[in-house]
C-alpha cells in the first residue's frame, strides 16, 4: 500500500519558489493538504494536491497553541490518516509530529528522494 502524503506549506512554497513543485508529484503522484495550507500558500495548486478538511478539530486547536494554523492542520490531518508520511520542515513542527510517532520528511529529504530516483 502506497503512503498517503500530507504536506505543510513550507515545503510547496520552497519547491514553488525554485520551479520544483512538480518534483512531489514525480514522487508520489498526489499529496493531500488541509484548507489551512492552501490559504498560506495563497496561489493557485495543481490539480494532484488534494485539500482535505481535519475531522478532530479539538486537536487542530490543541496543536495550535504551539505551532502556526498550517502546521497545526498537518499534523492533526496526518494524525487521523493511516499509513501517512507528513512533509514538514519547522523543527517545532517536527517535534510535535515526532511525539506522535508520525512519519516525516522535509523539504530537503524530498529532493534528495527525488535525486536518487
Amino acid at each position: 500500500m502506497d503512503k498517503i502524503i500530507i504536506s505543510d506549506t513550507s515545503c510547496l512554497i520552497a519547491l514553488s519558489n525554485i520551479g520544483l513543485l512538480d518534483v512531489l508529484r514525480d514522487l508520489y503522484q498526489e499529496v493531500i493538504i488541509t484548507k489551512e495550507v492552501q490559504a498560506e500558500f495563497g496561489g493557485n495548486l495543481p490539480e494532484w494536491i488534494i485539500v482535505s478538511e481535519v475531522k478532530n478539530k479539538d486537536k487542530q486547536a490543541e496543536i495550535e497553541k504551539i505551532v502556526d494554523k498550517g502546521e497545526a492542520s498537518s499534523i492533526a490531518l496526518a494524525m487521523e490518516t493511516k499509513n501517512s508520511t507528513l512533509i514538514i520542515d519547522e523543527v517545532k513542527g517536527r517535534k510535535i509530529a515526532k511525539s506522535f510517532n508520525l512519519d516525516i520528511i522535509g523539504t530537503i529529504g524530498i529532493l534528495l528522494l527525488a535525486d536518487k530516483k
